[in-house]
């Protein structure tokens, strides 16, 4: 897979920040689909030695099936410390390594983070999408910014989630009586987009295949 450098990786928040501010508005929230979606992938991130080594896992998977067809892992030092809504400085250098090994390319990408539902507007699903050029969706278990009001009990329920009049996501319920997910545009695609993929790649877990099953990639030993 290609990667499309943008930056430097920084050292400080400062620096960070100034990152965010600058590529927030490259990211596009409509749906731009090349070609019609055949792999859908899903990006993760573990942690070994005490966080100091960074384990990145991708897991590509057939659409609509949902077969597993390729699976990466790639680690390196870890550079940048735990800051929330700083994830994609402590995450994509490692997550980059292991799409450079993935030799069958997705059309899809459903990161385990933010996508717009950001401050800055550039969660780690928006970031990536961009240093890639690919569609990106944000499928968070939990809550970064904004308000919404309570979602229906029932699978596929959603709500909107606005931050400052605006909104940046759908908190999504992908199972009946289970705790929703917090779904966002990341690049390329729009939220109604997102939702119906997030909601064709969940099977009888809360979580997205791709999610599901790079998460357990990452966490393995």
């Amino acid at each position: 897979m290609k990667i499309y450098q943008e930056h430097t990786w920084p050292h400080n928040l400062e620096e960070a920040i100034a990152i965010q501010e600058k590529l927030r508005d490259r990211i596009i929230t409509e749906d731009r689909f090349p070609e019609p979606v055949q792999y859908v992938a899903g990006v993760d991130m573990g942690f070994e030695a005490d966080g100091t080594i960074s384990r990145a896992a991708v897991a590509v998977l057939s659409f609509p099936h949902l077969q597993v067809v390729e699976t990466t892992l790639a680690r390196r030092p870890t550079t940048f410390p735990y800051i929330p809504g700083f994830l994609s400085f402590r995450e994509i250098p490692a997550v980059l390594d292991a799409l450079e090994k993935v030799k069958i390319m997705p059309n899809l990408i459903l990161c385990d983070g933010q996508g717009i539902a950001h401050p800055r507007r550039l969660g780690i699903a928006s970031h990536l999408g961009l240093l890639i050029d690919l569609p990106t969706i944000g499928v968070a278990k939990s809550l970064l910014i904004g308000k919404y009001e309570e979602v229906p009990e029932t699978k596929g329920s959603w709500q909107p989630l606005i931050h400052k009049g605006e909104t940046i996501g759908a908190v999504l319920r992908t199972r009946t009586g289970v705790k929703p997910l917090y779904i966002s545009s990341g690049h390329r695609v729009s939220l109604p987009t997102a939702i119906d993929y997030v909601m064709r790649c969940t099977t009888k877990y809360r979580l997205p295949e791709t999610t599901r099953i790079a998460d357990k990639l990452a966490s393995s030993r």
